[in-house]
């Protein structure tokens, strides 16, 4: 394992390269490309949840103004299924509906014309005859035997399980035992940008201009659906307005929004509104969680049983993998000797769900971290004593847990202290008991949470590569993609240390399948501990291969090569020195080169390295006020752990973005379906996000625990926040609550959940 040296830029806070761009609005975004004789598209949706397709009229859209044409499936001739390859083909997604829909914003048609009003016009006339099924919304409902059935030819509702259970009972033992019931409700991952694509056809190719975290994924699965060759198509990603894991697949508008391009010959582009997004895009959670945590009475865990019901929506994704991942994390950082755990996949006429920051990972964390908070009053102990008595201890990793994931690194405790002394946590307490005393109309909350994720596990190798230009900067080219995250950054400070070189002498490119040799993207925090280890490998490679050049050039020895400001020299001897420029000159011509040495100072890399276990230990103090069931964050403290710190800067950002997200879930954020499947949440003014003024004071902090799965040390941060902060709100809420017999609120904590669990618990008379 590296350590930093002495004036290593590897640690330290530099400012994103990509900022000025952005914030001086010269940013490239997909909508900001306007081809000559660009056509636009607008889906025809379903109005209903659960309905068979009686017919599908077109004429008079066909014949409005400005209508290139309107396009159904049978116009198409795509595959008749689109989307995640495990899941079952009785259970499989259409490009667009035939015969039958299953939610509310299921594209059935789309209208291609001249402009996008023109479009949205004429996709009004489109006679879209439904007749409605019975509707299932409820998980519960759905898995039932007598429920009605999304897809009669499946046999059932349930489209996959998880089972890890055992025979023998994990509780045994148990002095005291808590049992709760939690929803871990659905959200809308509401990117900033909404999906966005443009497909051009360029001389037998497409270019696919798209909002998109998986640029290969998505040329991969385009070339499947249209009969294309990967070559055939070029998938570039600019800039983009955030992703959140629902633009890491390929949707099914994207597939046929190529499709049309490719019939017409002609560029398409399709911008989604921000109604569409909010019933079209994937949705993320949607869990229901039974639990039970059992204890002896000085408070040692002895086991954990939970049985959960997942909603995956109207088509099954990658949201059938969650609930395993929710399983695998199901242990937390506690040292719990036994695990029962069980988890059902139900398919409703519903919105899709697939990957939302965090990705089943949040949903265990919510999982024990209440039923910690429960035990805890059971018990009559402070949560933080609790926790600390079942922690992982530092020199048990790699550790393997009972519900089975391997970590690898971890000092739990350490994070835990962190974030008691930041926050003050006994002052906190003893401000909390004065307000109790004192029957105060604002009680004070805290909750902690100690959370373990596992980032960059069972994804696929990363790809990077450096290469010497002839002016002797560095061009570095890596398979992941940037929306946020600051890799144009990170990745030139990761091979300027290597190299020697200012950063200002790195170029980045990525997001482009003709510019990369290949790539998997960026999904499940792993673009460091993946693509900056590849990154980091090549740039090694080229460093020994400068420095043998360099040594014969000088004829010093190797050992004595040092690369300093841009120079590759021998060190103590500054008139020994040469230019990267003069060292990439030498190494094109072999007269220049030692016996055996290939010309060029190019090198690529691969790397496929294990995952990583991020960890770190979150405090909330909210203020609820009992009369009107208000209930306010008003400070917050994270202490995250994510290994190696390429860029304080950067890590403290996405914690930030993170607790944000957190804070959303846990006190303003649900999506909501009435009893017909009809979205009561299809807009920004139903679905309330926090705004800058609900997120209060934030103060970070770190540990730094290497991971020793990749050279770097990394470990992912991009999801840590939200995992982390979620149930420390949840649990400062029910805390402030706690004294006036409150166990357990539901997210969101609105007001009127508040007030209803505080009349709930009131004395009777």
């Amino acid at each position: 394992m590296q350590t930093l040296t002495p004036g290593s830029i590897l640690g330290h806070a530099v400012r994103r390269r990509e900022d000025p761009r952005l914030v001086t609005g010269t940013g490239n975004y997909v909508d900001d490309t306007q081809p000559e004789g660009c056509l636009h598209i607008a889906f025809v949706r379903s109005t209903l949840a659960h309905a068979t397709i009686r017919s599908l009229d077109v004429e008079a859209a066909a014949a409005a103004p400005g209508v290139v044409a309107v396009l159904t499936a049978a116009d198409l001739g795509l595959p008749d299924r689109v989307g995640f390859p495990m899941v079952a083909a009785t259970l499989a997604r259409p490009p667009l509906a035939t015969g039958r829909v299953r939610f509310v914003g299921e594209a059935v048609a789309l209208v291609i014309a001249e402009s996008p009003g023109q479009a949205e016009d004429a996709a009004q006339l489109v006679g879209l005859d439904l007749e409605p099924l019975p509707v299932v919304v409820d998980p519960e409902v759905a898995r039932r035997a007598d429920s009605q059935m999304l897809f009669p030819e499946h046999g059932s509702n349930i489209a996959g399980h998880f089972d890890s259970t055992r025979e023998d009972d994990v509780l045994a033992g148990a002095d005291v035992k808590i049992r709760g019931r939690f929803v871990n409700q659905r959200l809308a991952p509401v990117p900033m940008e909404p999906e966005a694509i443009l497909v051009v056809p360029e001389g037998g190719r497409l270019l696919v201009r798209a909002t998109s975290q998986v640029p290969f994924g998505l040329r991969a699965e385009m070339a499947s659906s249209l009969g294309l060759s990967p070559a055939d198509i070029r998938v570039v990603v600019g800039d983009m307005g955030g992703g959140f894991g629902a633009k890491a697949g390929a949707r099914a508008e994207l597939i046929v929004v190529a499709a049309a391009a490719r019939k017409l010959g002609r560029p398409v582009k399709w911008i989604e509104t921000r109604s569409e997004n909010m019933v079209a895009m994937t949705h993320g959670r949607g869990q229901m969680q039974n639990v039970e945590l059992g204890a002896t009475r000085d408070g040692k865990l002895v086991g954990f049983h939970a049985r959960v019901l997942a909603d995956v929506g109207a088509y099954p994704g990658i949201a059938m993998l969650l609930p395993m991942l929710t399983g695998q994390m199901s242990s937390g950082v506690y040292a719990i000797p036994a695990i029962d755990y069980e988890a059902y996949c139900v398919v409703t006429n519903t919105t899709p769900l697939g990957a939302y920051r965090g990705a089943g990972r949040p949903e265990a964390a919510a999982m024990v971290e209440r039923a910690m908070d429960m035990l805890a009053a059971e018990l009559e102990m402070d949560p933080a004593e609790l926790r600390r008595r079942n922690l992982i201890a530092r020199d048990r990793f790699p550790y393997t847990t009972a519900g089975g994931a391997t970590y690898d690194s971890g000092d739990y405790e350490k994070a835990l202290d962190k974030v008691l002394e930041v926050s003050s946590y006994r002052e906190l307490r003893a401000e909390q008991a004065k307000r109790r005393k004192s029957g105060d109309r604002h009680q004070l909350g805290i909750g902690l949470s100690i959370y373990v994720e596992v980032t960059a596990m069972g994804i696929g190798p990363e790809w990077g590569a450096v290469h010497i230009e002839t002016d002797g900067t560095a061009t570095v080219r890596c398979g992941t993609t940037s929306f946020g995250q600051g890799h144009e950054t990170s990745l030139a400070q990761i091979a300027a240390e290597e190299l020697g070189m200012p950063m200002e002498a790195v170029r980045v490119i990525h997001s482009d399948t003709d510019a990369i040799e290949r790539g998997t993207g960026t999904v499940g925090s792993r673009s460091m501990q993946h693509g900056g280890s590849a990154v980091h490998q090549a740039a090694q490679q080229v460093r020994h291969k400068a420095r043998d050049l360099a040594s014969h050039l000088l004829e010093a020895d190797p050992a004595d090569i040092v690369f300093v400001r841009g120079t590759v020299g021998v060190a103590g001897v500054p008139d020994r020195s040469i230019s990267w420029a003069s060292l990439v000159a030498a190494a094109g011509e072999r007269k220049n080169l030692p016996d055996g040495m290939e010309p060029g100072l190019a090198a690529e890399s691969d790397f496929s390295g294990d995952g990583s276990f991020p960890f770190g230990a979150h405090c909330a103090v909210v203020e609820v006020d009992l009369e009107t069931g208000d209930a306010r964050t008003v400070r917050f403290f994270a202490v995250d752990d994510c290994g190696r710190i390429i860029n304080p800067l950067l890590a403290e950002g996405q914690v930030h973005g993170g607790i944000a997200q957190g804070i959303g879930q846990a006190m303003f954020e649900e999506v909501v379906f009435d009893a017909e499947g009809t979205p009561r949440t299809g807009s920004l003014l139903d679905y309330q996000i926090p705004s800058i003024g609900e997120i209060p004071q934030v103060v970070t902090a770190t540990t730094e625990t290497p991971s020793p799965n990749n050279p770097l040390g990394a470990k992912g941060i991009g999801e840590s926040g939200t995992i982390g902060s979620t149930p420390a709100i949840q649990n400062a809420v029910v805390d402030a609550l706690s004294h006036l017999g409150v166990r357990h609120i539901d997210m969101p904590l609105t007001p009127e959940r508040v007030w209803n669990a505080l009349a709930a618990a009131r004395p009777k008379s």
